[in-house]
């Protein structure tokens, strides 16, 4: 007996999925690393978003927005993980906790040292609280509705634009100064 895992995927679903998928790719993993931090983690976000969307590709309408449609799913895996980590205690090897405690600000830059460097912006960014960056990074980089948020972080709408109102003031209390020695923000008489 065969199972649906066995089952050959149709040609014509797979061509279809990779017309609108591919060219989403870079945006997508962008997107990642801007919510993991870690090149190692984003590229697990992508592939397990590509996964669950290939998964569902039925329930995909063509013409409809396909990087929203991948962004949400993105999103969802993204809160997924988070939540279950939350749940979870970290597990740190003895070396790498040695190093954690003599030198915490080396470690983390450890991690991906081409992260943020240089950019004022990606740094305030990165600054933010999760939730308000979150948030921040889909309505305005990502333009993404409200409802399309709340959908995809399974919360009220309300909280969207909260978080989001919270997340703009947070950001230009970070750049005002920056802005500022930019020649942005001065009045002219």
């Amino acid at each position: 007996m065969e199972t649906a895992s066995q089952r050959p995927i149709p040609e014509e679903r797979r061509a279809a999925f990779e017309a609108i998928s591919v060219p989403l790719m870079k945006t997508l993993y962008n997107r990642a690393l801007n919510l993991c931090r870690r090149t190692d983690l984003a590229s697990d976000l992508v592939q397990e978003t590509y996964l669950r969307a290939f998964r569902t590709f039925q329930n995909f309408e063509a013409g409809s927005n396909a990087k929203a449609w991948l962004l949400t799913i993105l999103y969802s895996v993204f809160v997924s993980r988070h939540r279950k980590q939350q749940r979870e205690p970290e597990l740190v090897s003895l070396n790498e906790n040695e190093i954690r405690a003599t030198q915490p600000t080396e470690y983390r830059a450890l991690l991906d040292p081409t992260l943020w460097a240089g950019s004022e912006v990606n740094g305030a960014l990165q600054r933010l609280p999760d939730p308000f960056r979150l948030v921040l990074l889909m309505v305005d980089v990502d333009d993404m509705s409200y409802e399309e948020v709340a959908a995809a972080l399974q919360c009220p709408v309300g909280t969207v634009r909260s978080r989001l109102s919270r997340a703009r003031k947070l950001l230009y209390a970070e750049l005002i100064d920056y802005a500022r020695t930019q020649g942005f923000g001065e009045r002219k008489s």
